[in-house]
């Protein structure tokens, strides 16, 4: 019959595979986190000129509009209905955040219609694009 040994001496062991699986799930977190901080870059616009510019923090929402009155937000052009039902369905459209880019060529008309849209989903807070006075 073997003897028992109580306190059996082994070697202890460094298992790598769950040393890979949280290495993993941190690189994706922090890519996805890293994605959700570059800014939405729009269209290239020549904004109008304001002397009471200020700089607004980050709005959830970029809207840009273009000269044909399509409206380009996250490089996606959208229909109007669209574009409402994609506010609507963001969450509590209360606490949303939109800011309105136009270039100075695009007619009244048409930004007005993107901000009619807006207030139609449920959104107070809008911004409008504009670049400072000598800027």
């Amino acid at each position: 019959m073997s003897k028992l040994r109580y306190f059996e001496h082994r070697r202890g062991r460094i298992e790598i595979i769950p040393m890979i699986d949280v290495m993993l799930f941190l690189l994706v977190f922090f890519i996805i986190v890293t994605l959700q901080m570059i800014p939405d870059s729009g269209l290239a616009l020549q904004l109008p000129q304001a002397s009471q510019a200020e700089h607004l923090p980050h709005p959830q929402f970029t809207v840009n509009v273009a000269t044909d009155g399509s409206i380009v937000v996250k490089n996606e052009t959208m229909t109007v209905d669209a574009f409402i039902a994609m506010l609507q369905n963001d969450g509590d459209t209360a606490k949303t955040q939109v800011t309105i880019a136009a270039s100075k060529d695009v007619p009244f008309e048409f930004f007005v219609r993107v901000m009619d849209a807006c207030r139609k989903a449920g959104v107070s807070d809008i911004g409008i694009a504009t670049q400072p006075v000598g800027g």
